[in-house]
């Protein structure tokens, strides 16, 4: 797949892995276009990409998602990276910020897709990729509102895989592990298979430019969570979840 001359909207692209992908997708001959809720950040990061044209945007605003889509007009693909994170055990449970990683995390994603795939399907052609979390294939101590977040996109990427094959639109989900950002910067505990932004961002280039629907890395930390999947409860909670 071939992204010269391609218009892709990256949502969440100021830091991390968003921005180290803006700057392989932008390599590759796209035109990208950068939002994030900080307007400073995205304008120094577009002066350093010739194609590259910011879109600031609070994903947690409706009217916002819709005006900045429109003003866009055609893109070739939305690539979802926005999140926010706050580690949080439910016998400490904050209500703001649990709320707040539900509504960006997730109903953010569902805003920008309704925002963005009508025309898709109109025209029989697009790229949705969106960003999960190998937290997201089952839930763990301390993550409730952003692992669950993340198992919401997770599942949202399969409906849509299952409802568009076959229309011309591509449908992919990468699942990363741990990232080198400021979101696990605030993490106490050993974080294994710690990746840098630009190698998390290379797993989604070679996602990007095959005809899987799925990939979850880094792959052998991967079959941790994904195995975990048939463990009966009471031998996952014993392990993940001790009391």
């Amino acid at each position: 797949m071939s992204f010269a001359g391609k218009r892709y909207w990256l949502v969440g692209a100021s830091e991390g892995l968003g921005l180290a992908l803006a700057q392989q997708l932008h390599r590759a001959g796209a035109t990208v276009i950068l939002s994030a809720r900080n307007a400073a950040r995205l304008d120094e990061v577009c002066a350093t990409m010739p194609n590259a044209t910011a879109a600031p945007l609070d994903v947690s605003d409706s009217a916002a998602v819709v005006r900045v889509a429109a003003e866009l007009g055609p893109i070739d693909g939305m690539i979802w990276l926005a999140g926010v994170y706050t580690p949080m055990p439910a016998d400490a449970l904050d209500p703001d910020a649990f709320v707040q990683m539900c509504d960006v995390n997730f109903t953010g994603c569902a805003r920008v897709l309704g925002a963005v795939l009508p025309a898709m399907v109109a025209q029989g052609a697009g790229h949705i990729v969106l960003t999960g979390s190998l937290s997201g294939f089952r839930g763990l101590p301390g993550a409730m509102g952003y692992q669950a977040s993340k198992a919401g996109v997770m599942a949202l990427g399969e409906c849509l895989y299952a409802d568009l094959r076959g229309t011309g639109i591509k449908v992919q989900v990468a699942n990363p592990g741990f990232i080198r950002t400021r979101l696990t910067d605030k993490n106490t505990f050993a974080m294994p298979f710690l990746m840098e932004p630009e190698a998390a961002a290379a797993h989604m280039m070679e996602l990007m430019q095959s005809t899987a629907f799925k990939k979850s890395f880094p792959t052998v930390f991967s079959w941790l969570f994904r195995l975990s999947q048939f463990l009966p409860d009471w031998a996952y909670y014993r392990m993940f979840a001790p009391k």
